[in-house]
């Protein structure tokens, strides 16, 4: 997850040699393609060879240096050596010192660097750098991490060396995969023909050229076995100055600096490819002036994009020679928010090749697969909420949230006998809710920006007002919008985050439920309205503006409606709940698209209330960031509600892609892999900085849908951004309000004009994060909602990494005007 750029320059051809075994001629090939380009003929180009060995094993006197050097003239760098001549993550076990992956990883990026940089002012040259890798494709590093994904964050253009002795085809299509999946661009395949009876070479080529993958056959090496030095010297002179030999690495040099030049071409012109022909979501594009306001992303791995560095941010860093096209870009926003695992994940890319190959897609309607079963069986297990009981699968939150409003509303039009077809049963929500961009999803919540012009709208429901939470000048407060008071009650302070979540020690609101109550009285008794759902995110309102609710609010906006008769006067009351899993009052709807699956450290955020939900809605985090799927669980009195005689009666809700097993699969694979997260080294970290002395622990029982933490279970809040950033922040003159649970940090920034979505409070500071390089030589990539600028991590986000970015925060917020 290294935060160096990516490695691409306009005056360095760098590439990685690879080998599909040990033993194949990797050196002699390297030694081979940097004498070539040494002393290559032909255009104005003079070329100077740098071979780079980032880590080596053995001792010095058995090393391939002299030999590089010898037949090529050009010295060996060695970044790491040790003397065992075992895999490097054996013989650095003795070592006083093991690199870490980040820093093998800066080090040949600085010595790529430094070459590029030799040739700033030399006009007519060009660098060539060969790093030699060791071993092969997923031969271990030091630390025991496969060397492909150690130098992954690079991304540089890779020569694979074939393997051509008997199992050698498989050994190489094995190899050339493990770097796709990795997402290298492998620029040329080529394996030595001894022209013996196995025909590796053939095939080969045959079989990349069917992948759109150059391959080359070089002349048999020469058996050296027996001979003695001056004799091994004769032969290597002869071999190196075969003509065959010189006609195919000229070829093999040739499509290697073509595909730098495509890439460097493709890189120029992506952003007016894309200005002329790209309709961006959430964009104005009549803001949009130039094609250098998109962002272009090479790549992204771990919690970094590669983006091309645009040429107002050249000349606002003074761009050099030695500088990387690309520089690397938190990803602040996790991806609009999916970024679960980080990005380039090998074993999600590995688990999504494995249920691509055994199942493609296959249609899931009255029919069933293992990935499908196994995820609705999990995702039950994991929101261990005795009232859900059945699993609908979608595609994306939206969706999700719009089958939950289609479940909710049915159940109470079938509980309380109303048409829904033909008189208007709303939804009752929170102000500033937003739940998704299809129509249903959108009318689900009140006019905003998002719906605003959208001529369809229509609004169908009511939306409470409600006091929020947050720390301001190192003090938690929970306060009343603005002229609710008497409502609400006064503002309320707290020592600690966690005494706002004791739902159990703060009690039963009455203000809360008065309000509750009254309000639904005026719509329900004495102007007959009718609803047929509950829907809210639990704790934040995401795209509303990262609102953080007060939860005991949400907690007794449960309790009322669960109570309340929602029937007019006119009509008979409405059935009572069956038995305590039954809904009762209205079917109460979590949209838990955001909040949900680790994204505030737990499962579901419906635990952050003490409430079980009737429909829990799941997306974004389900695929760990690489796959869009979404689930909708349900209770079985509202499945219930669709059971009939007549088709008609059915949910007839779907798409072609519902349950997709490569999607389900993946989610599995993700949730497994963030389930194991809270005992991480990480994650115990992040709870140690947020503990306080006086956390208590929560105890209760089951009772009417509402659930309180076990005894003896850790319920504590914590956030993965530390805890001395977020009270600085919350004291600096320019921000209002902070919050931080989880993985989400929001920072509400002072604008004396007025807050949301007309603000331009952040937008300077917005642009100052992605395009200054800081101190703390960190540049990220943000997303604003008016006057908020949130940053959010990925469930693997390291420490360190994120120490570096909230440097880099701090420095840019302090030096805006």
């Amino acid at each position: 997850m290294s935060r160096v750029p990516a490695g691409l320059w306009k005056n360095l051809l760098a590439i990685q040699v690879y080998g599909a075994n040990t033993g194949v001629g990797k050196t002699v090939f390297s030694t081979l393609l940097g004498s070539h380009f040494s002393k290559r003929l032909g255009g104005k180009t003079k070329w100077r060879v740098q071979y780079i060995k980032p880590v080596s094993t053995g001792p010095a006197d058995e090393a391939d240096d002299s030999y590089v050097h010898k037949y090529s003239g050009s010295p060996v760098s060695t970044l790491f050596k040790f003397q065992d001549a075992v895999s490097p993550h054996v013989a650095a076990r003795d070592a006083p010192h093991i690199p870490s992956d980040d820093h093998i990883c800066q080090r040949l990026f600085a010595s790529l660097r430094g070459e590029a940089n030799k040739h700033a002012f030399r006009r007519g040259y060009m660098g060539l750098s060969l790093v030699e890798t060791a071993g092969g494709v997923l031969s271990p590093g030091p630390s025991g991490t496969p060397q492909a994904d150690i130098f992954r964050p690079l991304r540089l253009p890779v020569v694979l060396v074939g393997d051509h002795r008997l199992g050698g085809i498989a050994s190489t299509i094995s190899a050339a995969e493990s770097l796709i999946m990795r997402g290298y661009d492998i620029d040329a395949v080529v394996c030595f023909d001894d022209k013996s009876k196995y025909e590796n070479a053939a095939y080969l080529k045959n079989y990349f050229k069917k992948l759109e993958i150059a391959a080359f056959d070089l002349p048999w090496i020469p058996n050296l076995e027996g001979v003695s030095e001056q004799e091994e010297g004769d032969l290597m002179w002869k071999y190196y100055q075969t003509e065959s030999l010189a006609g195919q690495t000229y070829r093999v040099a040739d499509r290697l600096i073509d595909r730098h030049l495509e890439r460097m071409t493709n890189m120029r012109n992506m952003a007016f490819r894309t200005k002329t022909t790209i309709w961006h979501p959430f964009t104005q594009h009549k803001h949009v002036e130039k094609a250098n306001d998109i962002l272009v992303f090479d790549s992204a791995y771990g919690d970094y994009f590669q983006v091309k560095h645009t040429e107002k941010s050249c000349r606002d860093i003074g761009f050099k020679s030695d500088t990387s096209l690309f520089y690397p870009a938190f990803d602040g926003s996790a991806s609009w928010w999916t970024q679960g695992l980080g990005h380039g994940n090998p074993r999600l890319a590995l688990e999504t090749a494995y249920a691509a190959g055994r199942y493609g897609h296959v249609m899931f309607a009255g029919a069933t697969h293992e990935p499908a079963l196994t995820l609705a069986e999990r995702v039950l297990e994991g929101l261990d909420n005795p009232r859900l009981k059945k699993v609908f699968y979608t595609d994306d939150g939206s969706t999700a949230t719009e089958v939950g409003i289609k479940m909710g509303i049915r159940a109470m039009c079938k509980r309380y006998g109303w048409n829904g077809a033909r008189e208007e049963v709303g939804i009752l929500g929170l102000k500033g809710s937003y739940h998704g961009d299809t129509i249903g999803a959108m009318d689900a919540s009140e006019p905003n920006v998002y719906n605003e012009k959208t001529d369809w709208y229509r609004g169908r429901g009511y939306w409470f007002d409600y006091p929020t939470f947050k720390m301001r000048g190192g003090q938690w407060i929970v306060e009343p919008p603005a002229g609710m008071i008497e409502e609400f009650g006064p503002a309320q302070y707290f020592k600690h985050q966690d005494d706002i979540f004791n739902l159990k020690s703060r009690g039963r609101s009455l203000p809360y439920e008065v309000y509750i109550e009254k309000t639904l009285d005026k719509l329900v008794k004495q102007k007959g309205k009718k609803f047929g759902a509950l829907v809210m995110e639990p704790v934040i309102l995401g795209a509303g503006g990262m609102i953080f609710v007060d939860p005991l609010f949400q907690q007794s906006l449960v309790r009322v409606v669960r109570r309340y008769n929602f029937s007019p006067a006119s009509e008979a009351a409405p059935l009572l709940e069956a038995d305590k899993h039954d809904w009762s009052g209205l079917p109460v709807v979590f949209d838990e698209v955001f909040t949900g699956l680790y994204r505030l450290g737990r499962f579901s955020s419906s635990t952050f209330l003490g409430v079980h939900p009737d429909i829990s809605v799941h997306a974004k985090l389900l695929t760990g960031g690489l796959l869009p799927l979404s689930i909708t669980a349900a209770s079985e009195s509202i499945f219930q509600a669709f059971w009939g005689d007549e088709k008609s009666e059915a949910l007839l809700h779907g798409h072609s892609y519902t349950a997709h097993p490569i999607g389900c699969h993946v989610a599995n694979v993700s949730l497994e892999t963030m389930g194991a997260l809270p005992t991480s080294y990480a994650w115990r970290g992040y709870k140690k900085d947020w503990k306080t002395v006086e956390q208590e622990t929560a105890t209760g029982r089951w009772s009417l849908g509402v659930v309180t933490p076990e005894a003896g279970e850790d319920k504590s809040l914590w956030s993965m951004w530390s805890q001395k950033f977020v009270v600085r922040l919350s004291k600096h003159k320019l921000v209002d309000h902070v919050n931080a649970l989880g993985s989400v940090l929001a920072i509400s920034l002072v604008d004396k004009t007025g807050s949301g979505y007309t603000s331009t409070a952040a937008v300077e500071l917005r642009d100052a994060l992605l395009n200054e390089p800081s101190f703390a030589q960190v540049q990220i990539h943000s997303r604003i909602l008016g006057n908020v600028i949130y940053l959010m991590a990925s469930m693997t986000s390291k420490p360190g990494h994120l120490a570096a970015v909230e440097a880099a925060f701090e420095e840019k917020l302090d030096n805006l005007k």
